[in-house]
């Protein structure tokens, strides 16, 4: 039952937090609005209130501590408490390593993806388990269990979630605290506008048919939130791609090497 409960939603401006915060709201939760772009926030906030539901909009900028710390000191002087809170900030530079920008293309993505979720969660924590009771849900990615070339520095925060998850997860449940992570595919949001334009990502991306929708992913968080469990992979099919992965990586590595060695030239040359 999620009627009434606080849901704190992180890179809520947008995508699945975007469409996770209209269905939580559509269950009668109260949402809080976590991002860097305030107007998109304002918007979605006013949308919800308009259908009565009720939500709140804070600018949270993950990487900045004395922002997150003044967001749940907002929230609780708000609502007392937070239920769930759904870890959704992140985004990718897709690109050869050499290419990557120091700063702002890797430091930046280990910045927001892995120490700004763990900062959040920590920041949070103390209060759930003051309660004893709640539900944590990361935003992993299929890169968090299988690393594709062009992902290595998003491979890398997201495999970094799936062990900060798993560890938390086991620190916490003995105190009626729920860990979870999601780890999508390929789904239509704004992630592929902003993560880089290199010639293998341009040629080589998931067919449109096989994209899921925004808000097929959300429903799954809620899923998640109402049925706690260790972790979901979506979609189902894609089990197997991480089983082959797992079992036979050598398989995985035939496949990329050609495409790797055709594409990798063009961008260097």
């Amino acid at each position: 039952m999620l009627k009434d409960k606080v849901v704190l939603i992180t890179g809520a401006s947008s995508g699945f937090g975007e469409d996770s915060a209209r269905l939580f709201a559509d269950k009668g939760c109260r949402v809080v609005l976590a991002a860097r772009r305030m107007d998109k926030l304002n918007q979605l906030a006013d949308e919800i209130r308009s259908k009565g539901g009720r939500a709140m909009a804070i600018e949270l900028d993950v990487t900045r501590q004395s922002q997150i710390d003044e967001m749940v000191v907002a929230v609780l002087k708000e609502y007392g408490r937070v239920d769930i809170l759904f870890n959704n900030a992140g985004f990718g530079r897709l690109d050869w390593l050499e290419a990557l920008e120091p700063v702002g293309d890797i430091n930046s993505q280990l910045d927001v993806n892995l120490k700004g979720l763990i900062q959040v969660t920590r920041a949070v924590l103390p209060y759930m388990l003051e309660q004893r009771s709640g539900s944590i849900i990361n935003m992993s990615s299929v890169a968090g269990k299988m690393a594709p070339p062009l992902y290595s520095i998003y491979a890398a925060t997201k495999y970094g979630v799936r062990g900060f998850t798993e560890a938390l997860r086991r620190e916490v449940k003995p105190f009626g605290i729920h860990v979870s992570a999601i780890y999508p595919g390929g789904a239509a949001t704004e992630f592929s506008q902003h993560s880089g334009d290199s010639a293998l990502k341009r040629n080589v991306k998931t067919p449109a048919w096989l994209r899921m929708t925004s808000v097929y992913v959300a429903r799954k968080v809620v899923l998640l939130a109402e049925h706690p469990r260790r972790s979901l992979v979506v979609p189902w099919w894609m089990g197997s791609v991480l089983w082959l992965d797992a079992h036979l990586p050598w398989v995985m590595d035939m496949a990329v090497t050609g495409m790797v060695e055709k594409y990798h030239y063009k961008d260097r040359n």
